[in-house]
């Protein structure tokens, strides 16, 4: 006898949010996503801006990974 407790999460449900959708997504941007984006911005000859909010720095550093290859899994 299977009850909803003992199920699997279905993963689509646990999938990442859009950074459009995030509560949060108008509050600065995080200390690790700073970080992350000024290594990023260096490689990629890019200025980094400090004023990103955290939606908006999440959408860079996925830009940012596309275009220098860091981060993404081959």
């Amino acid at each position: 006898m299977s009850t909803k407790q003992n199920q699997q999460p279905d993963p689509a449900e646990n999938a990442a949010k859009d950074p459009n959708d995030w509560v949060t997504g108008d509050e600065a941007m995080t200390g690790p996503q700073a970080s992350y984006l000024k290594t990023l911005s260096r490689e990629a000859g890019e200025e980094f801006d400090p004023e990103l909010s955290k939606a908006e720095a999440s959408k860079k550093i996925d830009e940012l990974q596309h275009e220098t290859g860091r981060g993404i899994d081959h």
